[in-house]
This record gives structure tokens, C-alpha cells and sequence, in this order.
């Protein structure tokens, strides 16, 4: 079972201003697939806090999958995934970019996003809509692939796959 942590980014939610709703959302969809959900937070647009809880989660927590909803617009306030880019060690483009063009089949404002997506250590960090209705695709668009991913980033599946292990 893989360890999923989910961080809202928005800056009314964590002052409390308003209810986001795309996290829990996120978490539920997770949660009926059978992933352990260990870490759900709401944190401000600030660039700072994002990569301070991005590195937490991987570095020390050694969560498996980290989701941020939110602050992936045009608004000044959306730096998730300049937060993202500065902590990931390398850069798996193919799932945000897979998740645009899927939703861009649904709505022309997909190209909207700034989405992306890398590892950081046994971390695998997606960046996601703020919208209920559009994290909600773009998780729907991933999963069918995301436990393959997550296999081989540990080690479970493929070229580095431990041959005594059965999975």
C-alpha cells in the first residue's frame, strides 16, 4: 500500500476564508483505490511554505506520493510549481502533461496550467488543479498508471526490481 500525502495550496483556505474542497476530493478518490493516506494539510501560496512541506514529506516523512492542489494559474499568487521545480531532483513532465491533454479535451482553460510534476527522493510530487471538478479529472487521467510509476521509483517493479521480493 502506497503513502499518499495531499497539501491544498490557497491562502483563503488556510486563513479559513473559504472551504477547499479538491484536497478531500483528491484524498477520498485515493483512499476507495486502496492508497494509505498519511498527511493532508492546507498551507498559503507561499513559496517558501510549499517547498518547506514538499521536502518534509519526502525527506523525512518518505511519503510515496505527494499531490498539491492548487496555485498552478496565471495568478501572481501561484507559485506551486515554481515550489515544485526547485525541489525535485528530477523532472517527470509526462503526468502533468498527460492530465493537460486530457483535460484539455473537455475545456480550452487546461492550457491554463502550469501543472508539473517530478521526484524528489522516493517522492514521487504531482501538481494538480485547484478546482474540485478539474483535480478530480486529472487524478481519474493518472491513475491507471500512477501504482506502475510508483513501482519502479521503488524499486518494486522493473530494471531495479529486487528479484526476492514478490510483489
Amino acid at each position: 500500500m502506497f503513502t499518499v500525502a495531499v497539501i491544498t495550496v490557497s491562502d483563503k483556505g488556510s486563513q479559513g476564508l473559504r472551504k477547499d474542497t479538491s484536497g478531500p476530493i483528491l484524498s477520498e478518490m485515493l483512499k476507495e483505490e486502496g492508497y494509505n493516506i498519511v498527511h493532508e494539510c492546507i498551507i498559503p501560496d507561499d513559496q517558501n511554505k510549499i517547498m518547506d512541506t514538499l521536502m518534509e514529506l519526502s525527506d523525512r516523512m518518505q511519503v510515496n506520493l505527494i499531490l498539491t492542489t492548487g496555485g498552478t494559474g496565471f495568478s501572481m499568487r501561484d507559485v506551486t510549481p515554481e515550489a515544485t521545480e526547485a525541489v525535485v531532483e528530477r523532472k517527470a513532465p509526462g503526468l502533468a502533461e498527460l492530465a493537460r491533454l486530457e483535460s484539455l479535451k473537455i475545456t480550452p482553460k487546461a492550457a491554463l496550467s502550469r501543472a508539473t510534476s517530478g521526484i524528489r527522493k522516493k517522492s514521487l510530487i504531482v501538481n494538480m488543479p485547484g478546482s474540485p471538478k478539474a483535480a478530480r479529472e486529472h487524478l481519474q487521467v493518472l491513475m491507471p498508471i500512477l501504482d506502475h510509476g510508483l513501482d519502479i521509483l521503488l524499486g518494486l517493479d522493473g530494471e531495479c526490481a529486487q528479484t526476492d521480493q514478490g510483489k
